[in-house]
């Protein structure tokens, strides 16, 4: 067996730099596939960064009636932290309220003066409340409207106002972008990991033509399925395997290149960051992607010659 193996290794060795030219064929076309799945990793990362970006500015407020008592608030701010739906519960108190508008308002006299003029604070207390996901706003809607969950202890309503209502039409739009681009992405990987192993397939299809020869002698002459396949197999390992080398060293300018861009544009995402950050799992789903595919078309290339 070991023998057998060594055997094999050498004869797909010595076949990938024999036939050099198809050899360097089957390794460009298996890097161009890869960098288009490489590709894909990036856009899908930038996309999510995106969408989380959407996420993060969509958000329900719940504001309360103005003597409404601060531990009621709490109370509330608590029952909804425990929700499943909820990621997120930000408080703020009618003082606070007063200080941000106060700030915001700085440069505006008739504002900051109109507000001095009534000898009270007309600001409401809220709670600014984020979703895990943009389809639970409504039910989260649904338990600020409740009587039972926003009650002072006495029994008094203490919820003023909930602008779901105003921010739905946002939140739908948000929830169809996601929807369409997860959609989008699984459609548009699938077409190219499909596209892509057909292309690599007939291209190291080639490479096996050139020796359907001496395959079949070898056939006629007793030798093995597992020992005429072996060193193709080897072959397309070794093409997947350089392959996936160069689109690693591809990635790594382009990444540089990019990244001020991609951070500019898409917010907290950085490409080249990411692509250092993460080159470990990159670089495992590329070198495994470019073997498997090497492997899998040679080994089903070369059965169509096996048959004498």
């Amino acid at each position: 067996m070991i023998l057998s193996l060594k055997r094999i290794i050498k004869t797909g060795f010595v076949n990938f730099w024999r036939n050099g030219f198809v050899s360097t064929s089957s390794v460009v076309v298996m890097s161009i596939t890869l960098f288009v799945m490489g590709s894909l990793i990036f856009i899908n990362e930038m996309l999510d960064s995106s969408l989380t970006l959407l996420k993060d500015k969509v958000d329900i407020n719940a504001y309360f009636v103005i003597d409404a008592p601060e531990e009621s608030i709490l109370a509330v701010k608590d029952q909804l932290e425990q929700l499943d739906e909820v990621d997120v519960v930000i408080y703020t108190s009618r003082e606070d309220a007063e200080a941000r508008f106060r700030e915001r308002h700085k440069d505006d006299e008739i504002e900051i003066q109109a507000l001095d003029e009534l000898g009270t604070n007309p600001l409401l207390a809220s709670l600014s409340i984020k979703a895990e996901d943009p389809s639970h706003y409504e039910r989260i809607d649904d338990f600020l409207q409740s009587d039972k969950s926003t009650v002072s202890k006495e029994g008094v309503p203490i919820v003023s106002k909930v602008n779901f209502n105003e921010n739905k039409v946002a939140i739908e739009k948000l929830e169809q972008w996601i929807k369409g681009i997860e959609t989008f992405g699984l459609v548009v990987t699938i077409v190219l990991i499909s596209v892509s192993i057909m292309i690599v397939f007939n291209t190291i299809r080639m490479t096996i033509f050139i020796s359907r020869e001496e395959i079949a002698v070898m056939r006629l002459v007793g030798a093995s399925d597992m020992y005429i396949r072996g060193p193709f197999v080897f072959s397309g390992v070794m093409s997947g395997l350089i392959a996936g080398i160069i689109t690693l060293v591809s990635f790594y300018p382009l990444a540089i290149w990019l990244g001020p861009g991609t951070q500019d544009f898409f917010g907290d995402f950085n490409l080249f960051l990411y692509y250092t950050q993460n080159f470990g799992k990159i670089f495992a789903i590329i070198i495994f992607t470019g073997v498997f595919l090497g492997a899998l078309s040679s080994f089903l290339a070369v059965k169509k010659y096996l048959r004498v």
